[in-house]
């Protein structure tokens, strides 16, 4: 059945908005060596121009809210959010802008992108999935995708740490980022 529904495009690319209540960054960080802490980031905003004859054409644009971070602990959310690691006062977002797509078959895809953390801007590559489409109960079209990348946070200078007695730190260096996008279709 063909789709009747008008699409906003620009070129050949159709415009969906990440939506915030279904969108979110997940991090993971060993502590102390023995145990892995997990968290959220704050709300996920922005855009993905979508060529939807071949998403290797596609761009992706997201801001994410670095002041909104939560592990669950509120001393250590405020120690995460200080000058000793994002600095969110000074540096309340970050911001993901992809540079190339490579399709690596089926629904997966190899997103190669900037990564601005505290006023640094790093490449990274988020190994991606295209998780489907559908319609909402709203009438809106929706699109997900999900993604995972490990990153080094000494690369965007977040170095705070203290050596164990027994050896080794209280904060591994490899920082694991789990992304799950939904997007609505603009209108």
């Amino acid at each position: 059945m063909a789709n009747t529904i008008e699409q906003p495009t620009v070129g050949t690319k159709t415009i969906y908005t990440l939506d915030p209540s279904h969108s979110q960054v997940s991090f993971a960080a060993k502590h102390m060596m023995v145990t892995t802490v997990r968290g959220t980031f704050g709300e996920v905003t922005g855009k993905i121009a979508l060529d939807e004859n071949d998403f290797t054409k596609s761009e992706i644009d997201a801001t994410i809210d670095i002041a909104g971070l939560s592990s669950r602990d509120e001393k250590r959310d405020a120690h995460l959010r200080s000058a000793d690691f994002f600095d969110a006062e000074n540096h309340p977002t970050a911001e993901f802008k992809s540079t190339k797509i490579v399709s690596k078959g089926g629904d997966k895809y190899e997103v190669f992108g900037d990564l601005t953390v505290r006023g640094e801007t790093k490449p990274v590559v988020l190994q991606a999935e295209y998780d489907g489409k559908g319609v909402n109960p709203w009438g809106q079209e929706i699109m997900g995708f999900s993604a995972t990348t490990e990153i080094n946070r000494k690369d965007w200078n977040l170095n705070w740490n203290v050596a164990l007695e027994a050896g080794g730190w209280l904060v591994g260096e490899k920082i694991k980022l789990e992304i799950a996008t939904e997007a609505k279709r603009e209108q």
